[in-house]
């Protein structure tokens, strides 16, 4: 069976992941679980989930034992998929600045390097956007990672990502290893880290709007000018991506993964207010930080290398979210 993309021949999902075994880090988290049930529903032969409290992949001994775990479970790992990562926001990066370097990098440059070792035959790491130099032209093109340092608020996070790129380029030259290195834009969607202390800006502005309402709160403040720009791509969308690039794409340069719609933070707290029906003055904290000015990624990149395109509308994925998340603050209570 053959599946085709912009004029380009694919061979099927399912005759590629027929009998694959494939390790999936931070699987039970927001992009793993949406990533865990899209390889189960393309026919996967088994999906493996370390879960922290059996190995923390911050120490390399836990790594060695996942690997070597997984492998006496049945015949050998195909596939690393490594999303396990420490994120938050801009409150939550400004405070844990240490720790986001630290625990990013070595959750990541010491798997890549045990599942070399362990013969794995291909490792897919996920970036982050905020390794992008803070002043980059907008859209964002990977030739463009290099050309500054990233915005001060994230850069430890999005520096350590970045190292997987690096690991990734010198392994593949010097020991012909297939790992890849994706970089996908903000995400939300349902499932999303609502906690109002390390939630990115969709949730904590979801929690806000619906919590307002709730008490009849007059206004929210909300940080910075509201003029900083932002991309946000569909959780399901970016899942589809992972696993596209995961069966198509084999090559040594980064890849962005993106929505290609850029939209202010102004107009975003504006929509998510009207679609929580929370009408509240909406105040912003100018001596708060923006973040990064604008952030929107170019994405002929993905398309074309391995069909990958966004199609959920942004409003959409929006109230999907919101709708999960006032149903499960229903179950909740």
């Amino acid at each position: 069976m053959i599946e085709k993309t912009n004029n380009v021949q694919w061979p099927a999902s399912e005759a590629f992941w027929a009998g694959k075994r494939v390790i999936v880090t931070g699987g039970a988290g927001f992009l793993g679980s949406h990533v865990v049930e899209l390889l189960h529903q393309r026919g996967v032969a088994e999906v493996i989930v370390p879960r922290r409290r059996q190995y923390d992949l911050t120490q390399i001994e836990a790594v060695r034992q996942l690997l070597a775990d997984s492998t006496r479970r049945a015949r050998p790992v195909d596939m690393v998929i490594h999303l396990a990562a420490q994120v938050g926001g801009i409150g939550a990066n400004r405070t844990h600045p240490a720790e986001f370097f630290y625990n990013n990098l070595m959750m990541g440059a010491p798997l890549m390097h045990e599942s070399w070792l362990a013969g794995v035959p291909k490792f897919v790491a996920i970036g982050t956007v905020c390794s992008y130099p803070k002043h980059t032209p907008v859209p964002f093109r990977e030739e463009s990672l290099w050309d500054g340092y990233p915005e001060e608020t994230n850069a430890p996070y999005g520096l350590a990502k970045k190292m997987l790129l690096v690991q990734s380029q010198a392994y593949r030259q010097q020991y012909g290893y297939n790992a890849i290195f994706l970089l996908p834009v903000n995400l939300y969607g349902p499932r999303d880290n609502f906690d109002p202390e390390s939630s990115h800006v969709i949730p904590a502005l979801i929690d806000r709007c619906v919590e307002a309402r709730r008490l009849g709160t007059p206004l929210i403040e909300v940080w910075g000018t509201g003029s900083a720009s932002r991309e946000f791509l569909y959780v399901e969308d970016a899942a589809l991506g992972i696993a596209l690039a995961a069966e198509r794409y084999n090559g040594g340069e980064p890849v962005n993964l993106g929505a290609q719609r850029e939209i202010t933070i102004r107009e975003l707290v504006t929509a998510i207010a009207r679609l929580t029906g929370y009408t509240g003055e909406l105040r912003w904290d100018v001596s708060k930080p923006d973040g990064q000015p604008r952030r929107c990624l170019e994405t002929s990149r993905a398309e074309q290398l391995f069909g990958f395109r966004a199609s959920t509308p942004f409003e959409a994925g929006l109230r999907r979210t919101i709708d999960w998340y006032v149903s499960e603050l229903a179950l909740a209570h």
